[in-house]
């Protein structure tokens, strides 16, 4: 497992950051919205950078390879028959110690993020309606509100904004269960008045705990809602027209609020997972000559346009408002910078999601022990049931293994958000040397870069909410990085390779080369059928010779070009002119 250290890599990355970072305004000053913008207690603007710490408070099956058992309570149901409620207590314990520490803050404020957005289950902070002793009152928890205070602290020394997000309120707010870990079988938030009037209390309760805290950026007060009022078939109120129930609560949280706090920007989110504001709008707050209130909206998996942010531009003009792009994420680097240089290009701010979970599409992977991997099959139906005390090892490793020094940094993943925005050229991903005797550089260490500039790939992104069409998966391996180019891990080799590298397709490799002259290049690859074809340029400079790839069960050398390098760095560009194979390595000698 790799373990978090600032390699030559990282400081690459972290170099080419630096002067966006420094152009926007930062901590520590209460926030306000003003105009179409937010800004500081000096009136400067400032777009927030953000990421979301899903999985923390607030598990979802998919975060745990557990897609098909989705809510928090019912992934906790399973660990207890497998482990008992001592030994899940226990994890959860270690899990909320574990997930995010002052190490990731402290990372996030290097790689070039200004704020931090905690997604809160309301049962860290107050007991279930259910589970209160006196009917109506409110029980307070401190372990909710000690994690929020340690979570602030470290924001705070990183000069960082902490937004706070009820990303799980009472009951839940939707017909999508697991990301507000709902129980259908109780009365969801906007079936039980006790638990508006527990969420509203709670609110109240953050806001005179906050109100003097100006390293809190804002109070994001329902996470996508989604909810058919009018309509019990428009399950996920996408249709919705009116949204009375949803405004109503809104208002009087807000009202709620204002009673303690004065300072702070209320962050609202509309109904189909926080982008249908029908009836929402306009705006209300205490201050009618001053609503310190901002817009949130959310984008997964569609175009990169203006046109497909018109709806929300449209409202911050038409209500002089500020927006927020809340949450995104979860699809490929192209996608990303894409997306954020979308939005950014039109002054809006930004919270990625999430920082890590045990998947490869985020800056942190969290890398799973193997007998939780055995967990993992048998309540996914593929394995056997494990014993008590293997299951309890299992899962208080899994508790270790989400701690930032064990997980996988995904470097190029950071590129993607906040150099290649502003950037059309490419940088290494490793350092390649190739020495006077010659070296090798490994096929899936290709340069850091956009779509384009770095490498070519017919797969880059997932756009399945725009197109109709099912999810695309840009890496059909789902591993090593997160750019449109096929990775999988070969046994044989022992080692990543590229796979399905198909016509068309190039990968752009920065070699620093000790000594200038005439080098062999060959390249190791495997085909399982003829017709794969192969070519090199150098500096700019083609061969124009595609040279056969020939089917083989094995590995093979097959040597393309003599190639003319420049003593220091050169640009290798390797083309598939046709067909579709693995490629492993590329290997120079004098």
């Amino acid at each position: 497992m790799k373990s978090i250290k600032c390699t030559v890599l990282q400081s690459i990355v972290l170099l080419g950051f630096s002067f966006i970072v420094s152009v926007y305004a930062n901590a520590q000053s209460f926030l306000r919205a003003e105009g179409h913008y937010i800004v500081n207690e000096q009136g400067e603007k400032v777009l927030l950078r953000g990421m979301g710490l899903g999985g923390w408070m607030l598990q979802e099956g998919y975060m745990l390879k557990l897609g098909n058992l989705g809510q928090q309570h019912v992934i906790r149901a399973k660990f207890e028959e497998l482990a008992g409620k001592e030994a899940t207590d226990e994890f959860y314990n270690a899990w909320l110690a574990n997930h995010t520490t002052k190490a990731d803050i402290d990372a996030m404020a290097q790689w070039g993020f200004n704020s931090v957005r905690l997604p809160m289950h309301f049962n860290l902070y107050t007991l279930p309606i259910e589970q209160e002793p006196v009917a109506g009152q409110n029980t307070w928890l401190e372990q909710g509100f000690a994690i929020t205070d340690q979570l602030i602290a470290w924001a705070k020394a990183n000069n960082m904004y902490v937004i706070l997000d009820l990303h799980a309120a009472p009951g839940g707010q939707g017909n999508d269960f697991a990301i507000s870990d709902r129980n259908p079988n109780t009365p969801s938030l906007w079936q039980s008045e006790a638990n508006q009037q527990k969420m509203i209390a709670l609110w109240r309760k953050l806001a005179q705990r906050y109100a003097n805290e100006p390293s809190v950026g804002a109070y994001d007060i329902i996470n996508e809602p989604n909810w058919g009022f009018e309509n019990v078939a428009d399950k996920n109120g996408c249709k919705e027209t009116k949204n009375a129930p949803l405004k109503k609560l809104l208002q009087d949280v807000t009202k709620a609020i204002r009673e303690v706090d004065d300072k702070h920007i209320v962050i609202i989110e509309g109904n189909c997972w926080g982008n249908n504001y029908a009836g929402v709008l306009p705006l209300w707050d205490k201050q009618e000559t001053n609503k310190n209130l901002v817009l949130s909206f959310h984008k997964y998996w569609n175009n990169n346009t203006v046109a497909d942010i018109n709806g929300h531009l449209a409202l911050r003009e038409k209500y002089n408002m500020p927006v927020w792009l809340g949450e995104s994420g979860e699809n490929s680097n192209l996608w990303f910078t894409d997306a954020i240089e979308l939005v950014e290009s039109q002054g809006i701010g930004w919270a990625w999601w999430p920082l890590k979970k045990l998947g490869f599409n985020n800056p942190l992977e969290v890398k799973p022990n193997a007998d939780y991997v055995k967990i993992v099959d048998y309540l996914n139906g593929k394995g056997e049931k494990p014993s008590t005390a293997f299951a309890k090892k299992a899962l208080l490793q899994l508790a270790e293994d989400i701690r930032f020094e064990n997980n996988q940094f995904h470097p190029e993943v950071i590129d993607a958000m906040f150099r290649q925005p502003y950037s059309h050229t490419s940088i290494p991903y490793k350092n390649h040397r190739i020495k006077k005797s010659g070296g090798t550089v490994l096929a899936v260490d290709f340069d850091m870069g956009r779509s384009g500039v770095a490498y070519w790939d017919q797969d880059a992104a997932n756009y399945h909410v725009a197109t109709g069409k099912e999810r695309t998966l840009w890496n059909r391996g789902t591993t090593y990085r997160n750019e449109g180019v096929d990775i999988e891990f070969d046994v044989t080799k022992k080692s990543y390779v590229v796979n399905h590298f198909e016509t068309a397709e190039w990968l752009e490799y920065t070699v620093q080369v000790d000594e200038a002259g005439l080098y062999e290049l060959s390249a190791v690859v495997k085909a399982s059928t003829d017709g794969g074809k192969i070519n090199v340029s150098v500096n700019n400079q083609n061969s124009n010779i595609d040279i056969n790839v020939p089917a083989s069960q094995n590995y093979q050398s097959v040597t393309i070009s003599s190639v003319k390098l420049l003593q220091g760095a050169n640009k290798l560009r390797i083309y598939s002119s046709a067909g579709a194979y693995n490629l492993h390595s590329l290997v120079l000698h004098p």
